[in-house]
């Protein structure tokens, strides 16, 4: 997958894990949202929000249990509600269609790095690096989305900076991890690209924080 700058694409293949039910609504156009199931490759599976403009449902109706191929953006947010996670990723459907081909989860992105890269380790001695990718959108607004590289990509990529720019592919992975308030446990969904190949390109200028 061949990306430019501040380039942003995903294609998702998986089963719709429920039927549409209404988003937000912007410059007229009401939004609706679904969730729909990836299967990884180890059986595992990813549950994706995708949100798509509702003149979509016209041509493909959604219900659960359906496959269906999605190709679109990936976009984020911030939560300002004060309920569940502060940084709240889906994928902006562009086009949608039922689909009979095996699982597919790719994401082809190009932008800058808006925050210091994080090298760690797991509990197991496995190096990880995350970063946080700014993608430029065309109206001056921006979508930060949450990085993970590892092993031997991890530690080149430790010795990147903010500003500098990278092209990179992968997928959009879901996990659940336990948050404490008000001394409840409550379980909550982070999602993250999960970095395969990564190509630093030099310089870039930051968007403005959206």
């Amino acid at each position: 997958m061949q990306t430019g700058w501040n380039e942003n694409r995903a294609l998702l293949r998986g089963t719709a894990a429920g039927s549409p039910v209404f988003s937000h609504e912007n410059h007229g156009v009401a939004y609706d949202l679904f969730p729909l199931s990836v299967q990884r490759l180890s059986g595992a599976e990813d549950r994706l929000n995708v949100v798509l403009p509702r003149s979509l449902l016209t041509a493909c109706p959604v219900y659960e249990g359906l496959p269906l191929e999605v190709q679109g953006e990936v976009r984020s947010f911030n939560n300002r509600s004060g309920s569940g996670s502060r940084l709240v990723i889906t994928v902006l459907a562009r086009e949608l269609a039922p689909t009979a081909e095996k699982p597919a989860n790719h994401l082809a992105l190009a932008g800058a790095l808006c925050k210091p890269p994080i090298l760690r380790r797991t509990p197991l001695g496995r190096e990880i690096c995350d970063l946080m990718l700014a993608v430029n959108r065309r109206y001056g607004r921006a979508d930060y989305l949450p990085c993970i590289v590892w092993g031997s990509l991890a530690q080149r990529c430790a010795a990147l900076g903010v500003g500098d720019g990278v092209r990179l592919e992968g997928r959009l992975q879901s996990r659940q991890y336990i948050k404490v308030e008000n001394g409840q446990n409550l379980t909550r969904t982070a999602f993250e690209v999960s970095v395969m190949k990564l190509e630093p390109a030099g310089a870039a200028i930051l968007p403005e924080q959206a």
